[in-house]
């Protein structure tokens, strides 16, 4: 067993230019790294069965939930329940850097909204 970082986590490309790195794969628990560059985003949606918990590590986001915003700041987190629409977006100058933990794990459980 060895401990677990970006440099040696699975590492994925999303929206063509927002990275993610698995730190943890388990259909009950998933722990992701992601990082957002300034302008970039998720696309609207929801997860019919995953909760999900959004932690800010660098950087500042915005995530649409529903019909409101939350500003997300480091060490600042929001949970997004099952089936509620929602994205998170880099309006700041800087690379936006988060933790994505799902239960049990999204991959395969996103719906898109308009």
């Amino acid at each position: 067993m060895e401990a677990i970082c970006r440099k040696n986590a699975e590492h994925y490309v999303w929206g063509k230019i927002c990275d993610g790195w698995h730190l943890l794969q388990d259909p009950g628990l998933s722990v992701i790294q992601e990082q957002v560059p300034p302008g970039a985003g998720e696309v609207r949606h929801f997860h019919s069965k995953a909760r999900q918990f959004f932690f800010v590590l660098a950087g500042e986001g915005v995530m649409e939930l529903g019909d409101q915003e939350v500003a997300l700041g480091p060490r600042q987190g929001l949970e997004v329940p099952p089936r509620t629409p929602h994205r998170l977006l880099n309006r700041g100058r800087k690379d936006l850097t988060f933790l994505v933990i799902s239960a049990p794990m999204s991959h395969g459980d996103r719906v898109l909204v308009k």
